[in-house]
């Protein structure tokens, strides 16, 4: 069973994410200390509300830090919702343009859709590789956000593999989960797309043990 924490900085659905990965079969500990964090089998970091209110929790219990080494390391991280915003260098929202964890390049920015935010189920297109939506390409996924990242610049080179890009569409195509060596992310929230995110987040865990 994998040893999973789910990152307790002072936002994100943290109870509802503990539950999902106890369903999808992991062993769960909710906390924000850096050591647990560190050497678990796998870190998720949730988030919602505004990016410059996400970042600066994050950086308030050095999460930050605990992201990076992880990635420097090979360590996998799921980020969800803002906590897959963050993980790219900018985030502007209402003219403040915010710094993120910088893992990805790029700018989270407000959708352009005559209906803000984007909230409920919708489909998405994942990557004819991607691991974390095998089985369950055809499934539908809840989303509530009005920003999101809209073009991926990330140029990766042999010997490290291509990245696997899912794409959703609301109003204009954007990113609806990254899937990039130890890194991945979903701007939906698998704890609240019933069976279709558990068996995700499942999907995930199996990835650890690869």
């Amino acid at each position: 069973m994998s040893r999973i924490v789910v990152f307790d900085y002072g936002t994100g659905n943290v109870h509802s994410a503990v539950k999902a990965l106890e369903l999808a079969g992991a062993d769960v500990t909710l906390t924000s200390d850096r050591t647990v964090a560190l050497e678990a089998d796998g870190l998720v970091v949730p988030g919602v509300g505004a990016f410059s209110a996400v970042m600066a929790a994050l950086k308030a219990v050095h999460g930050d830090e605990i992201v990076d080494r992880r990635i420097a390391g090979g360590r996998p991280v799921l980020g969800i919702c803002v906590g897959m915003q963050v993980l790219f260098e900018h985030g502007v929202e209402r003219g403040v343009d915010t710094e993120g964890l910088g893992e990805w390049p790029g700018t989270v920015t407000r959708l352009d859709a005559p209906i803000l935010p984007h909230m409920g189920w919708n489909t998405v297109t994942p990557d004819e590789s991607s691991v974390l939506f095998r089985g369950i390409e055809e499934e539908r996924f809840y989303f509530v956000h009005s920003y999101a990242a809209q073009e991926w610049t990330l140029d990766v080179m042999p010997p490290f593999p291509k990245p696997r890009l899912t794409w959703a569409e609301h109003g204009v195509p954007f990113l609806a989960a990254i899937e990039n060596g130890p890194l991945s992310a979903t701007q939906f929230h698998p704890e609240k797309s019933g069976e279709a995110g558990i068996r995700l987040l499942s999907n995930w865990l199996g990835s650890l043990r690869d």
